[in-house]
């Protein structure tokens, strides 16, 4: 049995068209282009415009962060481009995970799940912590049970995941309707951002835009600088073009899952159509955001002045406007909120294409059918999740999470030419330009920016894989539904659509 052998896509289609794990019912179609959108951009404005844009400019970039989130942003496009085409063509729950496994064959397929699964589940952790420290400040609960200093368990964390895993679990148009509602509050308030913060722009502090290199302090040498400058033997340093690369790299974090809008293929009414909408669309709004609101951001604050914890509140208070800061405040609980929603939808439905494919146990990922959700899986992680938030201080694993991303958008990028070659009469309304170009020079850039990531987090990436790969050699790879049809053993029939 070769852990090279592909999924047929007309195995893809009719699974994404009809069946659930062991042929039962499949999910249900009730999303548009606008919902679409609205989980892109409920997911992806978030943590890194809350937080990150103070950590990287303060320590990284400083004003020249705002080049950083260009940078990320146009490299997350480019991977945007390669999810609309391959999501047009194949729509399916399992996107990336199901790409992989049609293209480049099973152990490849079962990094990425395993990878987005890490991806996924990290960033719901981490938001979770965010969403309950800004609910404390916010109301002034104590940090005991709502913030990070001396928190044994995070009362906050756990509460917010079980309850929109409860929203996940219920169903997806339900899911929608409050990430929708949830995804107009934070909008509103960037574009609030954008527009009052520009009144206390000072352009002294945009001036150097990119701050001279310095060398690294003593946080930012071995294993923790990017693995670049232990590659070519460089002095760990911050700060210069060098510096802005290594927050592009951290930032990315801030357009991770968007790829959770693929994942809804199986449940969107006209898949070839919305999907790539709800993928470019969600990056473009999301990329001008980012740009707009960090630009104000270090307008309003010199970068060695500001606030880690809660940036853009803390710009405003020390312009002495504390009003705004309070907006800013409610918009990060907004935001966060719909941030951990679709995280634990996306996981939901990357489970459920595993399991239907075999290399979990079927059973686990069934479709409630009242509610038309994979209810087993979605608890399941969701449980998971509230223990990971509520125990586990994950800040610091904002880049093990954008490890995670790129190196699923470096195998998406190449599935692009390999899905062409081998399959060129099959159906694509949606086409990358430039191909194989394009998707090479996507793949580079993500790889590029893996690299400026700092060395241990390659180390615990590396060890996750480990442990995936445990998991894939003691069970899938024998007990898969390819595996055991090579062996002759039933497997469940695939119902053709009505």
């Amino acid at each position: 049995m070769s852990v090279l052998r592909t999924k047929p896509i007309k195995d893809v289609i009719a699974q994404g068209d009809a069946d659930g794990a062991d042929g039962g019912p499949g999910l249900k179609r009730r999303l548009g282009a606008i919902d679409l959108t609205g989980f892109g951009i409920g997911i992806v404005i978030g943590t890194g415009i809350f937080t990150l844009t103070g950590i990287e400019a303060k320590n990284h970039a400083g004003p020249g962060v705002v080049i950083s989130f260009a940078i990320a942003g146009v490299v997350a496009l480019l991977a945007a481009l390669c999810y609309a085409e391959l999501a047009s063509s194949v729509p399916t729950a399992g996107s990336a995970y199901t790409y992989a496994y049609a293209t480049m064959g099973e152990i490849v397929a079962w990094i990425i799940g395993w990878d987005l699964l890490l991806e996924f589940a990290l960033g719901a952790a981490v938001v979770a912590r965010g969403w309950s420290g800004y609910l404390g400040d916010l109301l002034g609960l104590p940090t005991t049970w709502f913030g990070e200093e001396g928190s044994i368990v995070n009362i906050g964390a756990i509460a917010i995941v079980l309850i929109l895993g409860v929203v996940a679990i219920i169903g997806v148009r339900e899911s929608a309707r409050v990430t929708n509602l949830l995804v107009l509050v934070k909008v509103a308030i960037c574009v609030f951002i954008m527009v009052a913060g520009l009144f206390f722009v000072k352009a002294a502090n945009l001036s150097p835009f990119i701050p001279a290199t310095e060398p690294a302090s003593g946080g930012e040498d071995g294993i923790r600088q990017p693995v670049t400058q232990a590659i070519f033997g460089m002095e760990p340093s911050v700060f210069g073009f060098a510096g802005v690369l290594t927050a592009a790299a951290v930032v990315f974090f801030a357009y991770t899952g968007f790829e959770a809008v693929a994942n809804m293929g199986e449940e969107t009414k006209k898949p070839k159509r919305d999907l790539p909408l709800g993928l470019l669309g969600t990056l473009l709004i999301s990329t001008v955001l980012y740009i707009g609101v960090s630009l104000v951001v270090v307008g309003m604050v010199p970068y060695a002045e500001i606030d880690e914890g809660a940036p853009i509140a803390s710009a405003f208070k020390s312009a002495g406007a504390g009003w705004a800061a309070i907006l800013v405040s409610i918009a990060a609980v907004a935001g966060l909120t719909s941030v951990i929603l679709v995280d634990l939808v996306a996981m939901g439905r990357i489970g459920f294409a595993i399991a239907r494919d075999g290399l979990i146990p079927p059973s686990i990922a069934k479709v409630h059918p009242r509610w038309g959700t994979p209810y087993r899986i979605s608890a399941i992680m969701t449980v998971a999740v509230a223990l990971l938030a509520g125990f586990l201080p994950l800040s610091a694993l904002a880049d093990l999470v954008s490890i995670g991303a790129l190196c699923a958008f470096v195998l998406v990028s190449l599935a692009v030419p390999i899905l062409r070659r081998k399959r060129p009469d099959l159906e694509r309304s949606f086409r990358v330009p430039f191909s194989p170009v394009l998707p090479i020079i996507s793949a580079l850039a993500c790889l590029y920016l893996m690299l400026n990531l700092s060395v241990e987090t390659w180390i615990r990436f590396l060890v996750w894989m480990v442990l995936g790969a445990v998991i894939y050699f003691g069970y899938g790879h024998r007990r898969n539904r390819l595996a055991r049809r090579e062996h002759g053993e039933p497997v469940p029939t695939q119902r053709t659509p009505a």
